[in-house]
């Protein structure tokens, strides 16, 4: 399956920027020239996890599992093409499904461990995918028996059940397929405004161009060791970590899900070069030097964060007390990828909030317009939606209607409102969203989906969700609700019970519940969530409900 014009190939492939390697083509050359150097280790609580010992696999064993899990993928009916949803935690064998289906042409489908059916049969009607791969048990919960109750449509292939972790010197796979770098290795998932999931194709090249971008921020070195605490589901790991790492041949040491004491550890016991964090996290750590100072971190270089604006006395404070940089990265599934080191400015309120405006002929390309007019801004000063397009930005989403997304150039709409500043340069400051999507703790959640599963509850007439500030996670979620006639007032509890039944992800259940008479809407009758989200930040908690 191919998303890319033959034109925008030639472009970007005669520009250079665009190549002719994929993920399982670096893998073989990894197994080649590293073959007996770490690839990719599991952290030290994987029998908690999933049971089983955790393992460490070298870039010639990593080669031989996705070759063996290839060829049992095959005998279990995958072919080129199909499309295969993933919900695994953050363990080795999900790195061996990676290279195996990169192999076979098969289109990696991956979702965080926190969807439950609700998420799940979205995003398999969207895909019309007949296939999940998950795991018999996740901490107490048996995710795979969960899955075949919720999907019982869906061929559901069990890890250490259908498909085993095998390591010997098999047959390689022989694939029917042309080596295609230009062929879409994922669809991973958004959620916009319309309150459905949108899938996001992307092709070998479009992550490998992420990869290098992240290499280049990072200053990753041949042999460095990468701590990935973040799920590998989206661009943070597979373009900050999966493709980096393989361009670049460096180990990946996994962690999930992200428990402070243990990533702290597994930093000092690795040996770890690089990782990322939240910021709320490197927050803490600032706050809490003591709690730094009890580990050995003297082979970490720099630490990557991003998701939500970084604070110039937390970045201070890591590089003149503790000996670490932190790097400031700007990114999305579409393909976005703008980042702030030291080198591009030493002044910590610039590397807090702001991103260079990449250079003419660089990978991304960037332009601000206003958001009304469309016209191009260019002053310092100037505040617009900036729209990106180059070699990482993908061609639109899976089964959509894109016109809309893109200008006549070519270029991304990001929904983000940035400003352009004098500062590094000349930089963008992420100013704000065009859309409404709630921000809480760096994952992005639709307001109308959650909208139209509470308007199924049969005591509330309408609402509508929006955030608040929340000091720890940037934002939070209130539920502004107007009871049907005659029903007294449900409590926070009845709502977060009603979405819980649905199948929804606990992440975006509210926290915070008020109540109106009529909801604010416009001439064209549409709610206005900005006015809501004013009037929710700006109350007092007395007479609110929050959990």
């Amino acid at each position: 399956m191919r998303t890319t014009s033959d034109e925008r190939i030639a472009a970007l492939t005669t520009s250079g920027k665009w190549g002719h390697d994929t993920l399982h083509s670096l893998l073989a050359d990894n197994a080649r020239t590293r073959a007996g150097e770490l690839a990719v280790k599991d952290a030290p609580n994987r029998k908690e996890l999933t049971g089983g010992a955790p393992l460490a696999l070298t870039w010639l064993e990593l080669a031989r599992a996705a070759d063996n899990l290839a060829n049992q993928f095959e005998t279990a009916g995958l072919k080129a093409d199909d499309k295969v949803v993933i919900q695994l935690p953050n363990i080795v064998e999900l790195l061996v499904v990676y290279y195996a289906l990169s192999k076979m042409g098969v289109i990696a489908s991956p979702v965080p461990m926190q969807y439950g059916a609700f998420e799940l049969n979205k995003i398999v009607e969207v895909l019309d995918a007949r296939t999940i791969i998950s795991i018999s048990r996740f901490r107490t919960t048996d995710l795979a028996a969960d899955v075949r109750l919720a999907l019982p449509e869906l061929d559901v292939l069990v890890l250490g059940e259908d498909l085993q972790l095998d390591l010997s010197e098999g047959p390689s796979y022989q694939t029917g397929i042309s080596d295609d770098p230009n062929r879409v290795f994922s669809i991973c998932w958004t959620s916009g405004t319309t309150g459905t999931p949108k899938g996001v194709p992307r092709s070998h090249n479009m992550w490998l161009s992420s990869g290098r971008s992240t290499a280049k921020a990072s200053s990753y070195m041949p042999g460095d060791k990468l701590l990935c605490p973040f799920p590998m589901v989206n661009m943070a790991a597979l373009g900050g970590f999966l493709f980096s790492a393989v361009q670049c041949g460096c180990s990946i040491v996994l962690h999930h899900p992200l428990e402070p004491g243990l990533f702290l550890s597994q930093m000092q016991d690795e040996s770890i070069n690089y990782t990322i964090a939240p910021p709320a996290l490197l927050n803490q750590l600032a706050k809490n030097p003591d709690m730094w100072r009890q580990f050995d971190f003297s082979h970490l270089r720099s630490i990557g964060s991003g998701s939500a604006p970084l604070t110039p006395w937390m970045i201070k404070t890591f590089s003149e007390e503790f000996g670490v940089e932190v790097i400031n990265i700007y990114g999305s599934n579409e393909g976005i990828g703008l980042f702030i080191t030291p080198e591009m400015s030493e002044d910590p309120d610039v590397r807090a909030s702001m991103f260079p405006i990449p250079e003419p002929g660089a990978d991304l390309e960037t332009r601000v317009v206003d958001p009304v007019t469309g016209k191009q801004m260019t002053e310092f000063g100037g505040m617009g939606e900036l729209l990106v397009r180059g070699a990482s930005v993908f061609d639109g989403y899976f089964e959509y209607n894109n016109e809309e997304l893109f200008d006549k150039d070519g270029f991304f709409k990001t929904g983000d409102l940035v400003e352009i500043c004098r500062a590094a340069g000349g930089a963008y400051k992420i100013a704000g969203r065009c859309k409404d999507i709630i921000n809480r703790g760096g994952v992005k959640i639709s307001p109308v989906e959650v909208d139209v599963a509470l308007e199924g509850h049969p005591d509330i007439a309408e609402v509508a969700v929006c955030a608040y500030p929340d000091a720890r996670l940037g934002e939070k979620i209130c539920a502004c609700v107007v009871m049907r006639p005659g029903c007294q007032a449900i409590t926070l509890e009845d709502t977060t019970s009603h979405l819980l039944n649905l199948g929804m992800a606990k992440f975006k259940l509210p926290e915070r519940i008020e109540f109106y008479e009529r909801l604010p809407r416009n001439a064209l009758d549409k709610v206005q969530r900005f006015v809501l989200q004013e009037e929710v930040s700006g109350k007092e908690k007395t007479g609110s409900h929050e959990s």
